[in-house]
């Protein structure tokens, strides 16, 4: 009988407690910053997010400009070298990439071609040593080899993409 009336008394105890923490408590001003601070957080990842969907060939279109994959930039550059290479910046120390991590690699990209309406999977090969990528076959055009090179950037993993695609 003693247990059950300290369990009660200490049941009433932290229940006052918790009634003055959701109506008291909880209503200090460092709670208040940090849920404003945490709503506005969420108002701009929505924003973002509703600006991706809204525009999302503007995101390729930047990201195509930044690494200078752009059609005029793919003409110019097999022209001159017959190849497209861009490296990833890296830090200095990072450890090479394992086989199993190459072939992740190669066949993310490959699912990645065969996803994309424009490009194929049969059209573009994958190889993957140590991170770096090199992409081989025929395109109907240079912007698709951008696209493509694009596509291998974007992939976790990916040190450095060679291309040696060209426009049929």
């Amino acid at each position: 009988m003693k247990t059950f009336i300290i369990g009660i008394l200490i049941g009433i105890i932290i229940g006052i407690s918790a009634l003055w923490y959701v109506t008291v408590g909880r209503d200090t001003p460092e709670i208040r910053q940090a849920e404003e601070r945490a709503a506005s957080k969420a108002e701009d990842a929505k924003d973002s997010a509703i600006n991706a969907l809204e525009k999302p060939g503007q995101a390729l279109e930047a990201k195509l400009e930044a690494w200078e994959l752009r059609p005029e930039d793919i003409r110019e550059e097999l022209s001159e070298q017959g190849e497209i290479v861009r490296r990833k910046a890296r830090d200095v120390g990072e450890a090479l990439t394992d086989t199993a991590t190459d072939a992740r690699i190669t066949t993310t990209i490959k699912a990645r071609l065969a996803a994309d309406p424009d490009l194929s999977a049969f059209s573009v090969s994958v190889s993957t040593t140590d991170g770096k990528v090199t992409l081989s076959g025929k395109v109907k055009s240079a912007e698709l080899v951008g696209k493509a090179v694009a596509l291998a950037l974007e992939t976790d993993g990916v040190r450095e993409v060679a291309s040696t695609i060209q426009v049929e």
